[in-house]
């Protein structure tokens, strides 16, 4: 078959394969791809015959870890020597060594690159079909719900290995956190934050000896996967108890030591307390969401301005949400409920917005 017209490269992170993984690159090569990188994660003796026989090919580059370091490691490794040592290479295809992913499919993402967009194209996994595993197709369709209820794109298989992104991606890609199976998802993150879009292109689904031959754990690196996902949004949380504290205790501080011997009326002492807890706690949150949450570490002036516009139409939509409600026949003892309601979903927009607007990463 002819060669690429993208001159793409195939990077495949491997720890100790079988046999399966030389037919793989052969299939790879019938199919166009005259470079594949295959980086060893730290396999011991047993399997370097394996590599060896992989070194041996045409157009085949094999790289070697001393120990295993985790499979975001052996990506970045495989990137840097992509970007060092092959400038002709203008697009990078991620595959696993597990035989999951298609040669056919590889190629039809590497024929996506010729788009020249700045993207990351996904494979996507059917989960619907009947011969998946059911532990594969729970986890994934909730993993992809909690990451569209927190980053707002809907990706239908998160867990993809099977991923293609232009040469100019490759600095963002080795600056991504992550050393293990969750690097994967920091960079679903990263994407998301950096408003790069992320392109899902059907493939097939392919599970053999029900998935048996992968290295993930499902314990321990779902925990790390997770621990990823929802990190920032827990540290968002924390910071809201902090602010929330930090709120009641100035509010306290006002009305019952500060003005407690004001000859104010009660209602103005409420409000005056209230006013100045706000104008405490608000810029608190402000900057414990940029140190701690996004880590953001721009200019924060004008960062500063999009929180307090956002802080404003927050409360905007809270209060009309409770009074559409009412509108709509929501009886008055009920409107506390109303307000629960709305201001929890107004939380989960705040935390978007914060993270793809307000602390918005540059996607340089």
């Amino acid at each position: 078959m002819e060669r690429l017209p993208t001159g793409a490269v195939i990077l495949i992170p491997s720890l100790e394969p079988d046999d399966r993984l030389p037919a793989y690159a052969e299939r790879l090569r019938e199919q166009g791809f005259d470079r594949i990188v295959i980086v060893d994660d730290g396999s011991s003796a047993d399997y370097q015959h394996i590599f060896n026989r992989l070194s041996e090919m045409d157009g085949c580059t094999v790289l070697h870890h001393e120990v295993n370091r985790g499979k975001g490691c052996a990506l970045k490794t495989g990137y840097a020597y992509i970007r060092d040592s092959m400038p002709e290479v203008n697009g990078v295809i991620t595959a696993d060594a597990d035989g999951q992913h298609t040669p056919e499919d590889c190629r039809r993402l590497a024929e996506a690159l010729q788009e020249e967009k700045k993207a990351l194209y996904l494979g996507s996994r059917d989960f619907n079909l009947p011969d998946v595993p059911p532990k594969s197709r729970f986890g994934n369709k909730t993993t992809s719900g909690v990451f569209w209820a927190l980053y707002g794109q809907w990706l239908p298989d998160t867990q993809t290995g099977l991923r293609a992104f232009r040469r100019e991606e490759l600095d963002f890609m080795m600056d991504v956190p992550g050393e293990r199976f969750e690097y994967e998802m920091q960079v679903l993150i990263a994407c998301a934050r950096a408003n790069i879009p992320m392109i899902p292109l059907t493939i097939e689904t392919v599970y053999e000896n029900e998935n048996a031959g992968t290295h993930f754990h499902p314990i321990r690196d779902s925990w790390r996967i997770y621990k990823v996902i929802l990190g920032s949004f827990f540290k968002f949380m924390g910071a809201s108890i902090a602010s929330f504290l930090i709120d009641q205790g100035v509010f306290a501080l006002m009305e019952h030591l500060i003005l407690a011997g004001v000859p104010w009326a009660r209602d103005l002492i409420i409000a005056v307390s209230t006013v100045v807890a706000r104008l405490i706690s608000a810029p608190c949150n402000f900057l414990m969401n940029r140190a701690f949450v996004f880590k953001f570490k721009k200019q924060t002036g004008k960062t500063a301005l999009k929180y307090a516009l956002l802080c404003v139409v927050i409360m905007a939509l809270s209060w009309l949400g409770v009074a559409l409600l009412g509108r709509l026949g929501m009886p008055k003892a009920l409107d506390n409920v109303s307000k629960l309601i709305i201001d929890t979903l107004l939380y989960f927009l705040s935390f978007r917005v914060q993270n793809k607007w307000v602390f918005k990463e540059d996607n340089q």
